[in-house]
């Protein structure tokens, strides 16, 4: 997984954090759920690109 990609998917969960925080504040079922949502869309994105590398390093293992 890329630098690149870490970072975005960490923005990504960290901004779902803020989403949901301020939805429980501010008692906004709605923009907590989006905060969830997005929570669990990096998460997603983050296990695929690790399936992605564990890929890589078994091709990578059978190429050596």
């Amino acid at each position: 997984m890329g630098i690149a990609d870490k970072a975005s998917n960490k923005a990504e969960d960290l901004k779902g954090q803020g989403k949901e925080g301020v939805g429980k504040a501010t008692n906004d079922p709605e923009l907590e759920g989006e905060g969830k949502g997005d929570q669990a869309s990096a998460s997603l994105k983050g296990a695929g690109e690790k399936i992605k590398d564990a890929g890589k390093d078994i091709k990578d293992g059978f190429t050596k």
